[in-house]
C-alpha cells in the first residue's frame, strides 16, 4: 500500500509540473546538426521546435527584402526537431523558418544557429564556411603569452572595434572596422604609434573586444549614419556583426574580416577575447528563441513573466537542457572557426554554476589556456536561488573561471553609483583594506581585516586565477573622469597622480590585471557615465592624447614590462601568495606597504618592497633591513634607500634587493 501512495504522489507530481513548466518536460535533442550542414551537393536544415504543429523552410534570393523563391514544409524529426534536407548546390541563398504554434504561424524566424547571416541579420545565409578563410588561415595558432601560460600571467586589453579606429587622429584607413584594427604601421597626427602597433608596444597579452556577434541595436544598412551602441544586445549568437564589415549584405565578407583580424593579432603576438553576452537576448517575445519555442529558454516569475536580472527585459535560462547546449555549442564554435583565445561573460551571475562549469571543462579540453572570466553578479533578482549561480561569493566553485573585484575596483577610486565618491588613490580614508583584498587576490589571508572591505565579508577567490583586478572598465566613467568628478577642486598635476597610483595598483597585485583602452593616456569620454549609445565624439579614443600624456603612456609600458619580467607579481597559488607576501601592520594611515620574498619564486630580485600613499600627504615609511634600489617611483626618482623613505602624496613606490 505505502508503495502505491508514493507512486502515486509521484505521478500527481509529474502532472503538476507538466500543467506549471511543460517545458521542463519537452524532448532534448542530442545531435550535433541544429541549422545549416552544408555540401556542395546537399543541405539540410534542422530545428527544434517541440511545441510545433508544422514547420516550414522558406527560401530567398537576398537577405533583406522580396518574395520566397520557394517554401518547403519541414519533416517531423527525432526529439522535438523538424527538418529538410535539399538536394543540389544552394551556396548564396537566404533562409527562414516558420512554426505553426497553437493553431497560428509565426512571423519569419532566423535560425538561431544560423553561421551567416544578411543584413541586419533578417535572414540567415547558406555558405561554404570554407571560403571565408584568409589565406594562411589554417596555420593559425594563438600566440605563448608567456612561458607557462598561466592565468596570472595575463595583461588584459578592453578595447570597442570602432573606438580604436574612428577618430582622424587614429591614422587608420578603415575606420570602426575589423579591417581598420588589421592595420599596421599606423600613426597619429603626432606621428606616434595607433591601433594594432600600440597595442602591442604596450606590452598587453590579450585584447578583450566589446562584443562583435551580431547585435539587434545598429542599422547595417545605413554605414553613413551616426551610429553607436556597445552591442549587448544580441540578435545572432553565431555571427560577426555586420556594421563593422565593410560589406554587411554579403555574409561571407563579415565572417572573412574578422579572421583576418585574429589572424594579424595571432601574428602580432597579442590574443583575442570575445565579450560574449547569453544572459539575456536583444528581443524578448520576437526573439529567435522565443517564437520557436515560446517561454522555453527564459526563466519566468511566478506570474508567468519574464523575469529580468539583466534588466534587459528578460533573462535565458541556462540550466534548461536545450539552452545549455546551445551556450556549448556556440562557445566551441567560436573557438574552433574563429580561434578565439578566451571569453569574458556579460552578467555571468545569471548563469547557473553547473552550465558554466560544463562549457568551461570543455573549453579548456580544446583549448588548454583558454582564458575565462565574467560578472559575479546580477542587475536584479532572480527566480534562481544564489547557491545555483556563477555569483561572485560562489567563485571558487567555479572551474578555472575568473570573477572581476569591485571591491578593488571600488576601493581604489570610490564607488561607481555615487560620481562623488573618493577611493583609496584619490584620498579618501578607511579604503585600505579593500585594496589590500585585491592586492591578494581576493583570497583566504591572514593580514586582511574583511570586516573593513567594501563588499565582501569574506574571501570568495580560491587562488589568483580566479580574479580579476581592475579600477575602470567600459561601464560608468572611464578613470579619468571619475577622479575628475570626485575631486574637482584637486589641481590637475594631483589628479594625474591618483590616476597613476590607480593604475600602478592594479598592475603589481596579485591576480589577473585588466585596463580599459585608452586609461594610459588619460582616456576622458566627457564626464558621461554610461556611453553605450552615446557618439564618436564621446566614445573614439583621441590618439592625440598619447603625446599630451607620453610620459604617463611609457610609465605604463614600463610597469607591464615590470610584472612580465617578475613572477613575484604573479604568483599562482593562494598558498604562495600567504607564504611570501607580508603587509607592514605600522605604516601611517592612507598607506600600504608589502614585502614579497620574490627569492623563493625564483625572481631576479632577491626581496621586493611595494607602498602606496593614497592620502594628501607626503609620509614617512620604515625600510625593511638593508639597501634597497629603486625598481618603479611615480615621481621618477631613482637611487637607493635604506632606513626610512618620504613617500610622496599620492605615489607609488617599487624598491628591490637583487
Amino acid at each position: 500500500m505505502k508503495k502505491i501512495i508514493l507512486k502515486l504522489v509521484f505521478i500527481l507530481y509529474v502532472l503538476e509540473m507538466n500543467a506549471q513548466y511543460p517545458e521542463k518536460l519537452y524532448p532534448v535533442y542530442t545531435g550535433t546538426d541544429l541549422g545549416l550542414t552544408y555540401t556542395r551537393t546537399m543541405s539540410s536544415f534542422r530545428i527544434w521546435s517541440p511545441i510545433a504543429e508544422q514547420a516550414e523552410l522558406l527560401l530567398y534570393k537576398d537577405g533583406e527584402n522580396g518574395t520566397p523563391l520557394k517554401s518547403h514544409e519541414m519533416e517531423k524529426g527525432f526529439a522535438g526537431t523538424w527538418f529538410k534536407e535539399l538536394k543540389g548546390d544552394w551556396k548564396g541563398t537566404f533562409y527562414v523558418f516558420r512554426v505553426k504554434i497553437n493553431g497560428n504561424w509565426s512571423t519569419e524566424v532566423t535560425d538561431p544557429y544560423a553561421k551567416a547571416v544578411g543584413i541586419n541579420g533578417k535572414k540567415a545565409m547558406v555558405i561554404n564556411l570554407a571560403e571565408t578563410n584568409p589565406e594562411g588561415w589554417i596555420k593559425d595558432k594563438s600566440p605563448g603569452f608567456s612561458r607557462l601560460n598561466r592565468p596570472t600571467d595575463a595583461v588584459i586589453y578592453e578595447l570597442h572595434i570602432r573606438d580604436a579606429s574612428i577618430s582622424p587622429s587614429s591614422g587608420i584607413k578603415y575606420k570602426g572596422k575589423y579591417l581598420g584594427l588589421s592595420e599596421t604601421e599606423t600613426k597619429s597626427t603626432a606621428g606616434l604609434t595607433t591601433g594594432l602597433d600600440h597595442f602591442k608596444e604596450l606590452g598587453v597579452t590579450h585584447i578583450h573586444l566589446l562584443p562583435f556577434f551580431d547585435y539587434n541595436s545598429v542599422d547595417e544598412s545605413k554605414p553613413d549614419k551616426t551610429q553607436y551602441n556597445w552591442g549587448y544586445d544580441p540578435l545572432n549568437y553565431n555571427v560577426p556583426e555586420g556594421s563593422y564589415s565593410t560589406n554587411a549584405y554579403d555574409g561571407i565578407t563579415r565572417i572573412k574580416e574578422l579572421k583576418q583580424l585574429i589572424q594579424q593579432f595571432h601574428r602580432n603576438g597579442l590574443r583575442i577575447i570575445m565579450d560574449v553576452v547569453y544572459n539575456h537576448t536583444g528581443l524578448t517575445n520576437e526573439s529567435n528563441f522565443n517564437q520557436l519555442v515560446p517561454g522555453y529558454y527564459y526563466r519566468h516569475n511566478k506570474d508567468g513573466s519574464f523575469s529580468n536580472a539583466t534588466g534587459c527585459n528578460n533573462e535565458t535560462a541556462s540550466e534548461m537542457p536545450m539552452m545549455r547546449k546551445f551556450m556549448m555549442e556556440s562557445l566551441v564554435y567560436w573557438v574552433k572557426e574563429y580561434h578565439i583565445d578566451g571569453f569574458r561573460f556579460d552578467l555571468m551571475g545569471v548563469h547557473d554554476i553547473t552550465t558554466m562549469n560544463l562549457i568551461s571543462d570543455e573549453l579548456h579540453k580544446i583549448k588548454p589556456d583558454i582564458l575565462l572570466y565574467g560578472e559575479g553578479w546580477t542587475s536584479g533578482a532572480s527566480p534562481l536561488p544564489d547557491s545555483s549561480r556563477a555569483l561572485k561569493k560562489n567563485a571558487a566553485r567555479l572551474h578555472h573561471i575568473a570573477v572581476f573585484s569591485d571591491d578593488m575596483r571600488d576601493g581604489i577610486k570610490g564607488s561607481v553609483f555615487d560620481s562623488n565618491d573618493r577611493g583609496f588613490a584619490s584620498g579618501k580614508p578607511g579604503t585600505e583594506e579593500s585594496v589590500k583584498f585585491g592586492i591578494v587576490a581576493a583570497g583566504k589571508y591572514p593580514q586582511v581585516d574583511y570586516g573593513k572591505v567594501d563588499y565582501s565579508k569574506e574571501p570568495y577567490a580560491a587562488g589568483p586565477w580566479n580574479v580579476i583586478n581592475y579600477c575602470e572598465c567600459h561601464d560608468n566613467n572611464t578613470l579619468w573622469d571619475k577622479i575628475g568628478l570626485s575631486c574637482p577642486d584637486v589641481p590637475e598635476a594631483d589628479r594625474k597622480k591618483m590616476h597613476q597610483l590607480a593604475l600602478t595598483i592594479v598592475l603589481t597585485s596579485q591576480g589577473i590585471p585588466f585596463l580599459h583602452a585608452g586609461t594610459e593616456f588619460l582616456r576622458t569620454k566627457k564626464d558621461v557615465e554610461n556611453s553605450y549609445k552615446s557618439d564618436d565624439s564621446i566614445n573614439a579614443i583621441d590618439w592625440d592624447r598619447k603625446k599630451e600624456e607620453l610620459a604617463l603612456n611609457n610609465y605604463i609600458i614600463s610597469l607591464i614590462h615590470i610584472r612580465k619580467a617578475h613572477p613575484a607579481f604573479r604568483m599562482a597559488s593562494p598558498d604562495e601568495i600567504s607564504k611570501y607576501l607580508h603587509f607592514d601592520n605600522q605604516v601611517p594611515a592612507g598607506t600600504i606597504a608589502y614585502t614579497i620574498n620574490s627569492e623563493a619564486l625564483k625572481d631576479s630580485w632577491r626581496n621586493i618592497w611595494v607602498a602606496f600613499n593614497g592620502s594628501s600627504e607626503d609620509k614617512t615609511l620604515d625600510l625593511p633591513f638593508g639597501k634597497w634600489d629603486t625598481g618603479i617611483d611615480t615621481n621618477g626618482s631613482t637611487g637607493s634607500y635604506t632606513g626610512q623613505v618620504l613617500l610622496k602624496r599620492y605615489s607609488a613606490l617599487i624598491l628591490y634587493h637583487e
